[in-house]
């Protein structure tokens, strides 16, 4: 399996808390497939603690073959918080979580450098108690063929390890088929190739 058929996030929500002179910055860490849901736990994160000083915030989503992220300050000084948050995100080699980190000040100020420290060591503390797992991508890919090569489809989509998602059959057969990203344009080629070109993609 390519390495660019996968990658690695968290198993489940988890929290962290650390204190620096004062202030308490709580870390907490969701696995989230998607900008939406991203959002949504953001969102959750700011009522649960509606009474802190700051909720910054930093996630990173795998969507359609790119990474999309994004990040939040909250009102700390600018690049304090959310960039060195998704630093440590993409430094782990993370993707599809989202970390809210909730500060209550403490009465001492920490100054850029301390902010930057503090936000970074939370984030890294809350994904160190996290469970990593890999996960796989697919692209997913919808055609239709001659009935009568069903057999030499079939036995194609088995050697490039593709799962069949719904299929429906007539004169021409219709399959939309999921198979791991690296095999998608080996799939097409061949397929153009045992259909004499007489497949249709979607």
């Amino acid at each position: 399996m390519s390495s660019d058929d996968e990658f690695i996030t968290i198993k489940s929500k988890v929290n962290a808390e650390i204190k620096i002179k004062g202030s308490r910055f709580i870390g907490t860490a969701a696995p989230v497939h998607s900008v939406e849901k991203a959002e949504q736990f953001v969102q959750q994160m700011k009522k649960l603690y509606y009474d802190a000083t700051h909720n910054c915030y930093a996630f990173s989503v795998y969507h359609h073959d790119q990474e999309i992220t994004r990040y939040s300050d909250d009102s700390e000084p600018a690049g304090t918080a959310g960039s060195p948050m998704l630093a440590v995100i993409q430094g782990q080699e993370l993707t599809n979580l989202a970390v809210v980190v909730t500060r209550y000040f403490g009465g001492t100020k920490l100054g850029k450098g301390g902010l930057i420290r503090a936000y970074t060591d939370c984030t890294k503390t809350v994904l160190n108690n996290a469970e990593l797992f890999k996960k796989l991508i697919y692209t997913k890919i919808s055609f239709t063929f001659p009935y009568d090569l069903t057999g030499n489809v079939m036995h194609l989509l088995s050697q490039m390890n593709g799962k069949m998602i719904t299929s429906s059959y007539g004169d021409r057969a219709k399959l939309t088929i999921k198979l791991p990203k690296s095999h998608a344009g080996d799939f097409k080629e061949q397929i153009v190739e045992i259909t004499a070109g007489k497949v249709g993609f979607e």
